[in-house]
């Protein structure tokens, strides 16, 4: 059975480390015969969450009028999530951040899915990692039946493209053609 894909790029920069790692999943995931859509995130125009609690009262409408409403439906209706950051002061970077919480309009409705996690940093030690994958995991334990799959993690790149060079780029794709 062929599994509907999201991925969400949080890198700020277009071909960007993370972003890369995202299109050798997404060229993974697209073998397995599974619809994919990659997002990313800095394209799309999305603010911040005022907690005005507006969606509370208008059945999960925001009061803001941005690409966050097409962003959630696509959560929504996905499988499978991909969360994918560059490592910003041991967490995740302030676009995708602001997707997690722009998703308290109607995050009881993301439900069942699989969860995979790409991290890059420029930092060698994958501990250095740990705090942006656990921003992931904190997020997917408020999903209602999610299921973590998968985590890659690149260290030691800063420059755009250094990933080529990683055993992560592998990783990337071979969880992407994992997908059942």
């Amino acid at each position: 059975m062929s599994k509907k894909v999201l991925i969400l790029s949080g890198s700020p920069r277009k071909g960007g480390n993370s972003d890369i790692l995202c299109d050798e999943f997404m060229r993974g995931a697209l073998e397995t015969g599974s619809t994919v859509e990659k997002i990313r995130i800095a394209e799309k125009k999305i603010g911040y969450c005022s907690a005005c609690y507006y969606c509370a009262q208008s059945g999960g409408v925001c009061a803001r009028k941005d690409d966050m409403a097409e962003v959630l439906q696509k959560m929504i209706d996905a499988d499978v999530i991909v969360l994918s950051s560059p490592v910003y002061f041991y967490s995740i970077d302030a676009q995708l951040k602001t997707v997690i919480d722009r998703t308290v309009a109607r995050w009881t409705e993301i439900k069942n899915k699989e969860f995979y996690y790409i991290v890059t940093c420029a930092d060698d030690a994958k501990a250095s990692q740990e705090t942006t994958i656990a921003c992931f995991r904190g997020y997917a334990d408020c999903v209602e039946g999610a299921e973590e799959k998968g985590v890659i993690c690149g260290t030691g790149v800063y420059q755009p493209g250094e990933i080529k060079k990683s055993p992560a780029m592998k990783q990337a794709y071979e969880m992407g053609k994992a997908i059942q």
